[in-house]
């Protein structure tokens, strides 16, 4: 795969290039990758519009048999094919496990920010109260702070933790040691835990993804962990999630839940392109992404050091999308994003949708060419250079 390929996305209807204030700005800013699908998941989209038509969609036995060979091949994983709940989105899932889970006007989640801005908006619009665990920034990485956790766990009211893993935007790949003490944590408790483990496939050289399914029955039992192929085949648009949870009576109260919101029925195309993606063509596809993703962030990393060393890199274990503190800059992150759209014509997220303790981070998804993340980067090596005080 040709990941070097420039495709022209404006006027495609993409979120992450057409909704950009100017033609001439860089997106690097939402978790959107510039590169075309593997080609087995695009000819499988080919045979499907072939067919002509597309009424609902009954999802087929060999859709869950192949997320399951999938898991229990790369991850060892052995989920059963009764576990898997479908819907249209990780984020829908996230609002149904939440309100099969909690109280509404009651009860609080545990969001370990900085992270995902929808973690927030899944919370509070079940009625319930954000109950904030912060990472904790040690060196050029972030932390768990499990004395903290302990804390917020045991307040009654504390029913349910978001866990991100890996974690957007830290860039963590959670280690099995750090899951199980977290887990252990939550149990003792009886917090319910809910994995969103979206970026699980794009971990970096060195770093292993840790399923929270794989932890142990007891913590299995007393959590539900919601993955998809959207992030690293980059269907997100074609809508296909899974929400796993081993617990029968639990399954039937987020089942329900998922049904009282009107999040069960799925996409016809997200079936036939998850169903190859986890195949063995797709994976050999995934691989070579991630080494792309990889010497992405390796050329990010020397261009900083390089360019603008006054401008920390925080390390990136998984995902595609890098934290880089600007404190030097003296301006809070929605300024620096609004004057690098108006200025260096680069879009880059500000850390504070994120709830980032200090407000000096931005956001960069490096999914995208070489020749693309070297002219952001150039562009926003200008500017700081202009702006340093």
């Amino acid at each position: 795969m040709d990941f070097d390929k420039e495709i022209n996305r404006r006027g495609s209807g993409s979120l992450k290039w057409d909704a950009c204030p100017t033609p001439d700005v860089l997106p690097l800013w939402v978790a959107d990758m510039d590169f075309q699908a593997a080609p087995c998941i695009i000819e499988a989209l080919r045979r499907r519009v072939e067919h002509g038509i597309f009424g609902y969609e009954r999802v087929p036995d060999t859709y869950y048999d192949a997320v399951i060979s999938w898991f229990s091949r790369r991850h060892g994983w052995d989920m059963k094919r009764e576990w898997i709940l479908c819907t249209p989105g990780v984020v829908p899932a996230l609002s149904a496990i939440v309100q099969a889970v909690t109280r509404s006007g009651r009860d609080k989640v545990i969001v370990q920010n900085p992270v995902y801005n929808c973690f927030f908006s899944s919370v509070r619009n079940n009625g319930c109260e954000v109950l904030p665990n912060p990472l904790v920034r040690v060196g050029g990485t972030f932390r768990m702070d499990y004395d903290d956790l302990r804390r917020k766990a045991a307040d009654p009211a504390a029913k349910a933790l978001i866990l991100c893993n890996p974690h957007n935007p830290a860039g963590r790949v959670w280690t099995r040691e750090e899951l199980l003490e977290l887990a252990e944590i939550c149990l003792e408790n009886n917090v319910f835990v809910i994995a969103d483990e979206i970026h699980n496939e794009l971990t970096m050289p060195g770093h292993a993804y840790t399923p929270y399914g794989t932890l142990g029955e007891a913590y299995l039992l007393s959590s539900a962990i919601c993955t998809s192929p959207s992030k690293a085949f980059n269907i997100a648009g074609l809508q296909m999630s899974n929400i796993t949870v081993a617990d029968p009576s639990m399954r039937r109260l987020i089942d329900r839940s998922i049904n009282i919101n009107e999040v069960c029925d799925v996409n016809p195309f997200g079936v036939e392109a998850a169903e190859a993606a986890y195949s063995r063509e797709g994976e050999r596809w995934l691989e070579e992404l991630r080494q792309y993703l990889w010497e992405n962030y390796l050329f990010l990393r020397s261009f900083f050091l390089e360019r603008v060393p006054q401008i920390p890199v925080i390390e990136l274990e998984g995902t595609y999308l890098v934290l880089i503190d600007c404190a030097a800059l003296r301006k809070p992150s929605q300024q620096l994003e609004d004057e690098l759209l108006r200025e260096a014509k680069v879009w880059f997220n500000a850390g504070r949708m994120y709830d980032v303790a200090e407000d000096t981070y931005l956001r960069i998804n490096i999914a995208c060419t070489r020749k693309t993340l070297e002219k952001a980067l150039q562009a926003f090596s200008q500017y700081v250079q202009r702006n340093l005080k």
